[in-house]
């Protein structure tokens, strides 16, 4: 492919080129709801999609909307992204882009979802379709079970408003006392203990009304005397971010504690309130939150649709669900009498959740109980409630090894599990470290050392997410294993680097963060130009969770200025804009939303025909490539290469079903197919794959070579310059 003939009348630094952060974010939800849209998909995964969009805005709002709203309280007027867009223009974009989506999230629940569901047999009941028989069992319910868990709490000069829970559920109550004008206002939470969804009884199916409406039923019981004149229910999102100052942090476990303990109370940065609900009630909320209007969204159904999850967890539907799998075992570990044969006889990937997670369990089970290992050494970012992995390291302990856990604990929202894991792991005898104060450690990294006949030989399992056995079955990603030296020696290297004290040693294999990672990058894509520069064609092809480093995306803007041929399938938030006439107009970026969540991360770059392939923990970030310890590595084995190129990234690039593609302008559609183009859907072409036991045959003769889809161009060459504030 040629050069493209430059445009440039802007600089590569010129934030029109550049996707707000925030707003790349919320398209990627805009996806997931897309989903929950779908007819072709089964209703309860439909369901699942809708509550996992709830979710996914819950942690946006406590993340990110909390940081904007501190700057624009600390009179910030320029934007700290790329794009430079201002914190105040971010946050009334992010309240019109919300609005949009929740109103389309609820007429799908309410207008949709909800009542293909009642012709399911499955039915959410309102207040007033309750029957007598449901009256008198939710009656007798209420005294038994609700009654004594609630605490009603005025709200007077002598009873501040309570610091309500992050993301819990209230009524606000406004009653009188009879002969009195006066009007008194109370709260009542909706306890998180209880089931949100109250089961009735069903002649056919299921029935249930929300927790919430059974409250506000009985509500005299808990005001006796007085004269109810409102009730809505409204519900509370914090602040949950928190930063470290590194200078003055002594002991890391306490500081961490400390800061989980304010987040509870942090400041509210959002209000959800029933959409009929009194202007009343509205001003008397923002006033106590201290919020102002725009922060409250009115919501027209269910409040935390997250609570729909229970019906989703009913036996039976097999219909309304998506066709149950089971990960597949790797045949090179069937065939092997124990791991260490299997990994001694050749490098092993894995892919998941098609191929077995349980190979990785069975890794470090294997340790604990083999009486020829010494030591274990892993990473541990995220893992499950029960982790079989957390267990085996300390029964490794109890067993006599040398056992290292390297705990994150600042793995947002889930620094309360790490720090239950921390303890559990050092009353077992591991010796648990936390890493640096400055950097998360987000690679996840395995080493088993073992005496064997021959001498002392070290085995590595590496991979792209983390160690948690229940995400492993609804995540995608790849884990490796080896006992080659070079990477051996470098997993041993990296562990003294995160434990104690060393100067970086000079890796074999790994590519380690945040001391290398971008400028390896970098130079890998300046490869690519170089090459096509001097008329070898240059191909990069990444498949990554974000893209959102400006040097990065700099050096991929000159690429495709040079004729670089360049796909990026990013799941998420993807600051480059793809398409620009003298800029980008060789780089396609494609999502796929689908059933599992797209997380492995692989990077292949073309090399004049004799390709390198690498894949790891580290997505192109800013946050990765300078404020996390990361890992990528090669995959050099032939066959495994091969698998990679041909078989994962080729049916990546080829599907038409589940993958949207980037526009220019920042917004998605799904990728276009021809009548006589048969229709792919990666995931599941993945799962076919996995359940005939023919992974990685693929990449042995059949598969075509990578697809390259030329990207659209942008509509129009100028770009709408914005205002930076």
């Amino acid at each position: 492919m040629q050069a493209v003939e430059a445009v440039p009348a802007l600089s590569l630094e010129d934030p029109s080129l550049y996707i707000n952060r925030e707003l790349s974010w919320l398209e990627f939800n805009r996806r997931v709801l897309e989903e929950a849209q779908d007819r072709n998909v089964p209703l309860l995964e439909r369901l699942k999609f809708l509550g996992i969009f709830s979710s996914n805005l819950d942690e946006f709002f406590m993340v990110r909307v909390g940081g904007l709203q501190q700057k624009v309280q600390a009179r910030i007027a320029r934007g700290s992204g790329a794009d430079r867009m201002p914190p105040a223009e971010q946050l009334e974009r992010i309240g019109q882009e919300v609005r949009q989506m929740v109103n389309q999230q609820y007429r799908c629940l309410m207008e949709d979802v909800l009542p293909a569901l009642e012709r399911e047999g499955v039915v959410l009941r309102s207040q007033k379709d309750l029957t007598p028989a449901d009256l008198e069992y939710l009656r007798e319910r209420f005294i038994r079970e609700i009654f004594p868990v609630l605490t009603p709490l005025a709200i007077d000069p002598g009873h501040p408003f309570p610091r309500l829970l992050n993301k819990s559920l209230n009524l606000a109550v406004f009653l009188q006392r009879p002969g009195h004008g006066e009007k008194l206002f109370a709260v009542v939470q909706v306890p998180a203990v209880l089931q949100r969804l109250v089961p009735l009884a069903a002649d056919k199916g299921h029935a249930f009304t929300p927790l919430e409406i059974v409250i506000r039923m009985h509500l005299p019981d808990l005001f006796p005397g007085m004269k109810l004149e409102c009730a809505t229910v409204f519900r509370v999102t914090r602040n949950s971010d928190f930063e470290i100052d590194d200078d003055e942090v002594e002991d890391l476990l306490k500081t961490i504690e400390e800061e989980i303990r304010k987040r509870r109370q942090g400041a509210a940065v959002r209000l959800e309130i029933e959409g009929d609900a009194p202007a009343e009630v509205e001003q008397r909320l923002t006033a106590n939150l201290e919020l102002e209007p725009f922060d409250v969204y009115r919501i027209p159904g269910l409040l935390d649709p997250t609570g729909l999850f229970q019906i989703d967890g009913l036996p039976g539907y097999p219909h309304l669900r998506d066709p149950h799998f089971v990960p597949q075992p790797s045949p090179d570990f069937a065939k092997a009498s124990n791991p260490w044969a299997a990994i001694r006889a050749q490098d092993i990937l894995l892919h998941h959740p098609y191929e077995s997670f349980g190979h990785v369990v069975d890794f470090i089970e294997a340790a604990a109980d083999d009486d020829r290992v010494l030591a274990i050494k892993q990473t541990l970012y995220r893992t499950s409630s029960d982790s079989p992995i957390v267990r085996a390291l300390q029964r490794a302990a109890d067993n006599g090894k040398q056992v290292t856990a390297l705990i994150e604990l600042k793995a947002r929202l889930d620094e309360e599990r790490n720090i239950v894991w921390a303890r559990a792991l050092e009353k077992a005898g591991v010796h648990v470290v936390y890493g640096f104060i400055g950097l998360k450690t987000h690679c996840k990294v395995a080493l088993v050392v073992r005496k064997e006949d021959d001498g002392i030989r070290r085995y590595v399992h590496l991979s792209t997410g983390n160690y948690n056995p229940q995400t492993a079955r609804i995540y995608t990603d790849l884990g490796f294993f080896t006992c080659n030296p070079d990477f051996c020696e470098d997993v041993s290297a990296l562990f003294n680097y995160l434990t104690g004290y060393c100067e970086l040693p000079q890796w074999r294999k790994l590519v380690v963060a945040p001391s290398r990672m971008q400028s390896f990058m970098i130079e890998k894509i300046e490869q690519e130009t170089a090459h096509q520069k001097a008329g070898r064609e240059g191909r990069i092809i990444a498949k990554i969770n974000g893209l959102l480093e400006p040097a990065v995306v700099q050096v991929l803007y000159r690429a495709s200025q040079a004729g670089v041929r360049i796909d990026l399938i990013c799941r998420a938030i993807c600051a480059l804009r793809p398409g620009l006439p003298g800029f980008s107009e060789n780089i396609r970026v494609t999502s796929i939303v689908d059933r599992f969540l797209e997380h492995s991360r692989i990077f292949y770059f073309g090399n004049a025909g004799e390709p390198q392939v690498y894949i790891g923990s580290a997505d192109w970030m800013d946050r990765n490539l300078s404020r996390r310890v990361e890992v990528v590595f090669p995959i050099e084995q032939p066959n495994l290469k091969q698998r990679l190129i041909r078989e994962i990234m080729a049916t990546s690039l080829a599907d038409n079903e589940k993958a949207r593609e980037l526009m220019a302008d920042g917004s998605y559609r799904r990728s276009s197919r021809s009548d006589s183009q048969p229709k792919v859907r990666s995931q599941e072409r993945f799962l076919e794959l996995a359940a005939q036991n023919v992974v990685g045959r693929l990449a042995e003769d059949q598969t075509p070579p990578i697809p390259y889809v030329k990207p659209r161009p942008a509509r129009e060459r100028r770009i709408a310059k914005r205002q930076t504030g």
